[in-house]
Parts: C-alpha cells; sequence; structure tokens
C-alpha cells in the first residue's frame, strides 16, 4: 500500500468516526412518541375546531445513470384526502459525499434540509405537517436513518419507508414475506417486525392482500408507529406511498429532461 491509499484510508476511516459521533449526538434528540398539534383524520374523536393533518410531503432523490454524483432532490407535498399535488420542490446538484452504507443521511440530507428551509423562509402554506421519507427510520443498523436524522435536524415529524429490509437484530426480508403468505395472516395487511431482542423495528406493510413485495416503514422522528402506519394507510395507492412515489417520478423525470446541460454546467468533481 503506498503513502497516498493509506492516506485516504485515514481520511476515510476519520470521518467515518467523526460521522458516528455526529449520529450519536443527534439520536439523544429522537423523539419516537406522537409529538405534534394534528389530529389523524382517522381519529374517532376530534373536538371541535382542532388541527387535523391536511398536507403531507414525500422526499426522494434520483441519480444520473451517466454520473452518479448528478442527482435531482425533489420534495412534494400532497393534500389529503385526495391525493392532490399542492407545491412539488426540485434541486439540480452534484453530491460531493460519498455513499457510505450507515451513513446515508450525510450524503442526502443536507439538500433536502435545504429545500425544507426554502419553503419555511418563504413561509410557504403548503409546508408538510410530516414529511414520508424514500429511506428508514430507526429500522437502520445503527438505529438512525435518513428519517431519523432529517425530523431531527428539521424538527419535523418524519416517516422512513424503505423498499428493502435491513438485516438488522435477526430480521430478513425473506421471512417477512413468507409471514404475510401464512394462513392466519391471509387478511392482514400490517406485520410488526420484531427482532430477535423483542425489540420492534418497525413494520412490513402491503398496500393490498395481493401484493406480494412489502414496504417497511419505521419511526422517523416526532411519531408514534401506530400513527406512521396510519398515514401511510392513507396515502397508498399503489405499492410506494404516494407522497414518495411523486417525488421519484418527478425528479426522475426533471432529471432526464436537463441531463446533458446539467452534465454541462456542473463543476467537475476534483
Amino acid at each position: 500500500m503506498d503513502g497516498e491509499d493509506a492516506s485516504g484510508e485515514s481520511s476515510s476511516s476519520n470521518q467515518q468516526a467523526n460521522w458516528t459521533e455526529e449520529q450519536d449526538q443527534l439520536k439523544k434528540k429522537l423523539i419516537a412518541h406522537d409529538d405534534f398539534p394534528w389530529k389523524l383524520p382517522s381519529s374517532t374523536s376530534l373536538p371541535q375546531g382542532s388541527e387535523t393533518l391536511k398536507y403531507v410531503g414525500g422526499v426522494d432523490i434520483s441519480f444520473s445513470k451517466d454520473d452518479s454524483s448528478v442527482a435531482c432532490a425533489c420534495l412534494v407535498v400532497l393534500e389529503l384526502p385526495s391525493l392532490r399535488v399542492v407545491h412539488n420542490e426540485l434541486s439540480l446538484l452534484r453530491l460531493r459525499v460519498p455513499y457510505v452504507p450507515g451513513f446515508l443521511a450525510f450524503r442526502e440530507a443536507p439538500v433536502l434540509l435545504q429545500i425544507l428551509q426554502k419553503m419555511r423562509d418563504d413561509e410557504h402554506p403548503f409546508y408538510p405537517q410530516v414529511l414520508m421519507v424514500d429511506g428508514n427510520g430507526i429500522l437502520h443498523p445503527r438505529g438512525f436513518g435518513l428519517a431519523c436524522h432529517l425530523g431531527v435536524l428539521a424538527h419535523l415529524p418524519t416517516i422512513g419507508v424503505g423498499k428493502n429490509l435491513h438485516h438488522v437484530d435477526g430480521l430478513d426480508h425473506s421471512e417477512v414475506r413468507r409471514s404475510f403468505q401464512l394462513k392466519e395472516n391471509e387478511g392482514e395487511r400490517v406485520i410488526k417486525l420484531v427482532g430477535n431482542s423483542g425489540f420492534t423495528w418497525g413494520v412490513g406493510f402491503r398496500p393490498t392482500l395481493s401484493s406480494l413485495k412489502p414496504i417497511y416503514v419505521s419511526v422517523g422522528h416526532r411519531i408514534s408507529l401506530d400513527s406512521a402506519v396510519e398515514v401511510v394507510k392513507m396515502t397508498c395507492k399503489y405499492r410506494v406511498p404516494e407522497p414518495i412515489r411523486q417525488a421519484d417520478m418527478r425528479s426522475r423525470a426533471y432529471l432526464q429532461k436537463h441531463q446533458l446541460r446539467l452534465l454541462k454546467d456542473l463543476e467537475p468533481l476534483d
């Protein structure tokens, strides 16, 4: 190993150590219960004049197939109960932080926080009351995924929605799928993800009983698992909840349309 390689590995190791420390500090601020002023529309008793959940946001980032550092981040806000898109924000950029397993938030959270802050600074009327994130919450090897990171820093209720299951605490996606196929679960859309430790990390969720591929829902910040599942149920027309699905489609379409200009105009990586 030459000196340059050794220096690079040392730098990467130091960076991960710093990220680990920052994650640990942010994790102390995590709130895993309902901590919001609004009520779910499905609530049985709604006091007169009480605030109900109306605006649900979704975020996703799409990447160029030609250059994985070129990306388009999208925030979409949908109105309940119609699921009509009332607002979207797009940001084209070059990401300079590499993807490191377990530390996705350090690559993707900054641009998403910028979009949220722009809406907040503009006092936008459609600022989301809760945010669905294409990424995990506490269902994460370090118990603090992108949805947690984003929620804590934005001080916003967030829900983690993963398409794949992290192998955490003995959890296995094949076992979850088999559980859905058991006769006693044939009428269930939700199965709790309980690890070997006995801790409930989240749920496997299928939008219809015929769905073969569940999504994985977990607490992000300032919302309980039960409330998170209710929000997912209200926003699922297909496998992926509509706020995230719309953010994904719009970011990919915008990136494809502007990709050539982007690759030309954005500053190259050093």
